[in-house]
């Protein structure tokens, strides 16, 4: 195997494991559990701010 055939390689896997990826972030399946996660920045804290030294 040449250096280009590896890098061919490469490419098909990177593409593939984005595909995955991308595919799994967007299936309906998980639509509640991102909606919930972006609102967690926005959910006020019930314990008291500690102080800062």
């Amino acid at each position: 195997m040449d250096i280009g055939t590896l890098k061919s390689i490469a490419l098909l896997l990177a593409m593939g494991s984005f595909g995955l990826i991308t595919w799994w972030a967007f299936t309906p399946r998980n639509k509640a559990r991102f909606d919930e996660d972006a609102m967690l920045p926005f959910i006020d804290e019930k314990r008291p701010r500690e102080k800062s030294l």
